[in-house]
């Protein structure tokens, strides 16, 4: 899947199920090859953060390999 880092940056995160993660604020990714590992999210309200991993700033560290899709949202699978 390739896109430019400006593409999914504040895009909203959802699950396959529907339920609001939050936002994109960040991607972590691999200096050497190019390959991103990780989306950084901006946790919604309504998601209880504790049940994923997260970073010293409390945004949710979401692996990358777990993207269905990006168009006007974000759709996550296998999460749970």
């Amino acid at each position: 899947m390739k896109f430019f880092s400006n593409d999914i940056l504040g895009k909203e995160v959802l699950s396959s199920d529907g339920k609001h993660l939050g936002y994109v604020n960040n991607i972590v990714a691999d200096t050497k090859t190019g390959k991103v590992l990780h989306l950084l999210l901006e946790p919604s309200e309504e998601v209880d953060y504790r049940r994923y991993r997260t970073d010293s700033q409390s945004r949710i560290v979401l692996p990358f390999n777990k993207v269905k899709s990006i168009k006007d949202v974000v759709i996550m699978s296998g999460l749970d």
